[in-house]
């Protein structure tokens, strides 16, 4: 007479599983890509025509499918882009090819001076996602160096640590994010 064969109860095997399953599910921490923060202006009301912007204002930043990038029809280096952007906004010296300063008075701040600087970028369509990322990188790091020394100079803060919105608003007010992006074209060839 044969043995007979001892079965194994899997029943709770199901019951284990499914415990590992929402352990791991509870526990385990997820990345989320944000992107790229920006946020867009509000579009124009169709009666109203465009702003004129004088030249001098706008500071372009083109990038060729190459990746090659041009500054004011300059060919320039990748790790010079946020100095160059830097000087652009902020016009140290008052030069007439750099942008139109204002004098404005803000709340918390006082009198500042007041870049009228646009950031005008271009890509071509055959630009590579590291290029743009590394643009994108470089002038948002020049904005954010330039509210840091404002903060840092008026209230002994950088503008990251800052925690009161009135004083963030005034050093947004007076270091606006000026970045205007075109569309995509063919533009740098094959």
């Amino acid at each position: 007479m044969a043995r007979p064969v001892n079965e194994i109860n899997a029943a709770s095997m199901a019951d284990i599983a499914f415990m590992l399953l929402i352990f791991f599910l509870v526990t385990t921490t997820m990345d989320i890509d944000t992107g790229i923060t920006r946020r867009l202006p509000p579009p124009l009301d169709p009666s109203q025509e465009p702003p004129d912007v004088k030249e001098r204002n706008i500071f372009k930043v083109l990038v060729n499918s190459k990746d090659n990038l041009m500054v004011e029809g300059v060919p320039t280096d990748i790790r010079d882009l946020k100095d160059m952007a830097k000087e652009f906004l902020t016009n140290p010296g008052r030069r007439e090819d750099l942008p139109e300063m204002k004098l404005e008075n803000i709340p918390n701040l006082g009198e500042v001076w007041v870049s009228k600087g646009i950031i005008s970028l271009k890509n071509d369509r055959g630009t590579s996602y590291d290029m743009y990322i590394q643009v994108q990188n470089e002038l948002a790091a020049a904005i954010n160096e330039l509210r840091d020394e404002l903060a840092l100079d008026k209230f002994g803060l950088k503008f990251s640590k800052l925690t009161d919105q009135a004083l963030i608003d005034a050093v947004q007010g007076a270091i606006p994010v000026a970045v205007s992006e075109a569309e995509p074209e063919d533009v740098g060839g094959k």
